[in-house]
């Protein structure tokens, strides 16, 4: 996976420097509460919610169990409607792929519609590097792209920045991409979205090469399934002559049947509405009707990695709604770059280091970035434990090694000796209470953790010495 932000530091030190931004925080503040307040009314109309959830979990679950077959079936379905299917196991050959496809054109440009997959990859530095310009028509990925910024949430990807922000961005940045601002450009809501309209409507009526992802590939039929709330996705996957489409292996869904489900959790748990303002379907080709050429890449990049690992492979079930980033009370002080990767949050902290291993420091420290409250787990849609991930990722951390790592080792395989060998424990605990005059009031530490903690006060007596004194309590007056 190559999708780390190139310089971003761990998140310890990320974070820290993200929540002294105090216009940061604000606006993060702002935008989670409003999108979880009207998230939670959504999903209370539902009577049946909580057996929706567990129908998406245990749809997805199957899936990614019999995933080989499923995706042997989906090549074959999207074949048949006439698309064309490519396999990349690592981020290096879907861009070669992808930029080969659009070479093959002879265009030098293209328009995308939202896709986390391709900037997991890194396709847009792929296709600059080849003289091919790739224009986000996601409104929130646009501001992203103009103001050369990286996306910090998955549903509001420019949820750090606020109207005002926008609005400068829009004034200084558009002309150098296409069409300038409107002279006079306000910060009013409606105001921004028609000059975001006006400047993408050009590029939608020139380009002959689009670029999307999905949120579902249907196995039985080789459909693919793009939520989005603008049209713009739509203009993308219609008007071009090729259609080019980068899919993680794990969006696949056997039926339509098991699509029902995601088409009513999906909308009220991202967006949090009944149902989803622009949902588009598209099956292979058709004469006369939409790109004459359709690609479908499926990408692996590290995927099977993960899907081999019993307690972490819940990841893969993650449908991208996003609910878990607006209740975390760690993504809502440190935001969404201080993650280091385009997948932020409780999800990106188990998803990122399964995707990219952890090896490098930024992956190493994500499974700790989080108060483990469990929050995530009460929202998400399809019932991933991200705790229980967290808690083994950490303990695959711990396994690799390191100074603290290994002193830590190394006072568990004292305490486990001591707990094998009663009478050594005995001399402990008799020593530790006849000295405990001398024993500091503070455990010794970082003074942020330890400045609120006191040590527990050790009895006269251990334990073991009043049982014995006693009779087992029986002699006590």
């Amino acid at each position: 996976m190559s999708g780390t932000f190139v310089g971003m530091p761990a998140f310890p030190k990320a974070a820290r420097e993200a929540v002294r931004d105090t216009t940061l925080r604000g606006n993060l503040r702002h935008a989670t509460h409003t999108i979880r307040d009207k998230r939670a009314k959504a999903v209370a109309e539902l009577a049946d919610w909580q057996r929706l959830r567990e129908a998406g979990s245990r749809i997805k679950d199957m899936t990614l169990r019999h995933l080989d077959d499923y995706l042997v079936q989906l090549e074959e379905s999207v074949t048949a409607a006439g698309g064309t299917v490519h396999w990349a196991a690592d981020a290096e050959e879907a861009n070669r792929i992808v930029t080969g496809l659009v070479k093959a054109t002879g265009e030098t440009e293209v328009v995308k519609v939202k896709s986390m997959a391709t900037q997991e990859i890194g396709l847009n530095e792929a296709l600059a590097a080849e003289g091919i310009h790739a224009y986000e028509t996601d409104l929130a990925e646009l501001i992203v792209q103009l103001g050369d910024d990286r996306p910090s949430h998955i549903l509001v990807p420019a949820i750090h920045r606020n109207r005002g922000e926008i609005r400068d961005i829009f004034r200084e940045k558009m002309a150098s991409w296409g069409r300038p601002a409107p002279e006079g450009l306000t910060d009013i809501p409606a105001d921004l979205a028609d000059a975001a309209r006006l400047h993408l409507r050009e590029k939608f009526l020139r380009a002959k090469v689009a670029i999307s992802g999905a949120n579902f590939m249907v196995a039985e039929t080789g459909t693919l399934v793009v939520f989005e709330s603008e049209g713009n996705g739509r203009m993308c996957l219609t008007l071009p002559e090729t259609l080019i489409s980068v899919v993680g292996i794990e969006k696949t869904v056997p039926t339509w049947q098991d699509l029902e489900v995601f088409l009513q959790t999906l909308p009220r748990s991202s967006t949090a509405e009944r149902m989803n303002p622009y949902t588009s379907m598209w099956t292979g080709t058709a004469d006369g009707d939409g790109p004459r050429a359709f690609h479908l890449v499926l990408l692996d990049n590290g995927r099977t990695d993960a899907l081999a690992d019993d307690i972490g492979r819940q990841a893969l079930r993650c449908i991208r709604c996003s609910a878990c980033l607006n209740v975390c009370p760690v993504y809502e002080r440190a935001g969404g770059h201080a993650y280091g990767s385009v997948y932020p949050g409780p999800i990106g902290a188990i998803l990122s280091p399964q995707l990219r291993g952890t090896t490098s420091e930024i992956d190493a420290s994500l499974p700790y970035a989080s108060s483990l409250c469990g929050a995530c787990y009460e929202v998400c849609p399809v019932a991933i434990d991200i705790p229980e991930v967290l808690v083994h990722l950490r303990e695959r951390v711990a396994g690799q090694g390191g100074p603290g790592h290994r002193l830590e080792k190394a006072a568990m395989k004292a305490a486990t000796w001591a707990m094998d060998h009663p009478a050594a424990m005995a001399a402990g605990e008799r020593l530790a209470s006849r000295t405990r005059a001398l024993h500091p009031k503070r455990p010794p530490g970082a003074t942020a953790w330890t400045g609120s903690r006191d040590l527990p006060e050790l009895p006269e007596e251990p334990f073991r010495d009043w049982w014995r004194r006693t009779g087992g309590g029986k002699n006590r007056t």
